[in-house]
């Protein structure tokens, strides 16, 4: 299995390093570019950087990973563009990123939520793997026939990352159509989350809503949630442990792991790359990072039992695989 790495310009040269160093298990990094929205944090807003000495980083990191040997995928992800979302100035610069991009570094792919950025670079990047992003749902095999022809890959829908069966069934589709599919992971998102489509466009427009006198913060339904029920890690969410990924070998030929905005990203590159397992508590591994929702307990992952069953992957145990720090439980982990 080859793994995807997402790249941010707050990364440390540790996790550079590390990238490099697991380099012949990482199919791609992903990133999206400068200021342009996306699913996650503008690439320029660092806290610690101004604009411009975040857009330089971003330059050089690239670069560096780009001299040793790996191939990038750029992210149009945002779930929403505003008003300039079918404007030619936009496409225009979608044009100009995409040729900046590929004629500096190694760009292999593109993954996008907007149908019109894939017909964009469909009719003008030949060369280019258009990828459907997962934040689009695609889960049925409908779902990818509607859009397949502007996509030539597929993120599926996180909700069906435990369901083997209907992950056979797109995979089966795909080898038929001369298409792709890949999986995200680490994601600590909540199953089926009324609030999902909300999130993202709030992320979407982060630049101009931090800007506002804002009367309320939204930061999710998932960490009050698992506050109030911490079971819900196991059977309402849809990450696949570094353990498990074997059993995916056969649907995909690589998955995503979201370490964009994750605080020890090279913390997750080791389990599922390096390791593939982890001793400590499985809330860390995913983004976002769930350890503070349900402290002070953590799920120990070698206590979480895995079921196979009626071709659906089951995560149970919760009555023994959250322990609670106090009880002088010999908390370790294996970075």
């Amino acid at each position: 299995m080859k793994f995807s790495v997402g790249y941010t310009t707050g990364a440390t040269d540790q996790f550079l390093k590390e990238i490099v160093r697991l380099k012949k298990d990482i199919w791609e990094v992903y990133f999206s570019w400068g200021a342009a929205p996306s699913g996650r944090n503008a690439q320029t807003r660092v806290a610690s950087l101004t604009p411009w000495e975040a857009q330089a980083k971003q330059l050089r990191d690239l670069a560096y990973l780009h001299g040793e040997g790996l191939a990038f995928n750029l992210l149009f992800n945002a779930n929403c563009y505003g008003d300039v979302a079918q404007s030619k100035s936009f496409f225009v610069t979608v044009g100009e990123t995409v040729e900046y991009i590929a004629s500096h570094f190694s760009l292999a792919s593109v993954t996008t939520t907007s149908p019109l950025v894939a017909k964009f670079l469909k009719q003008n990047f030949k060369e280019l793997d258009v990828r459907a992003s997962v934040n689009m749902g695609v889960g049925s095999v409908k779902g990818m026939e509607y859009v397949s022809e502007l996509f030539d890959s597929f993120y599926v829908k996180r909700e069906l990352n435990r369901d083997l069966n209907a992950l056979q069934v797109l995979r089966d589709w795909c080898d038929q159509n001369g298409k792709e599919m890949y999986l995200l992971a680490n994601s600590g998102c909540l199953n089926d989350c009324a609030a999902h489509t909300f999130h993202d466009n709030l992320v979407a427009h982060e630049a101009g809503a931090s800007k506002m006198d804002n009367g309320y913060q939204f930061e999710g339904l998932c960490r009050p949630y698992l506050a109030k029920n911490k079971a819900g890690l196991l059977d309402a969410t849809n990450y696949v442990r570094p353990e498990d990924v074997e059993l995916f070998e056969h649907l995909t030929p690589a998955m995503k792991l979201a370490t964009r905005v994750h605080e020890r990203p090279e913390r997750v590159l080791r389990a599922y790359i390096e390791k593939k397992s982890y001793c400590g508590n499985m809330a860390e591994l995913l983004e976002p990072n769930h350890a503070g929702t349900i402290y002070p307990y953590v799920l120990e992952n070698g206590r979480i039992e895995r079921v196979v069953e009626n071709g659906k992957l089951i995560y149970q145990n919760a009555e023994n695989a959250f322990v609670k720090l106090e009880e002088n439980y010999a908390y370790q982990q294996n970075d």
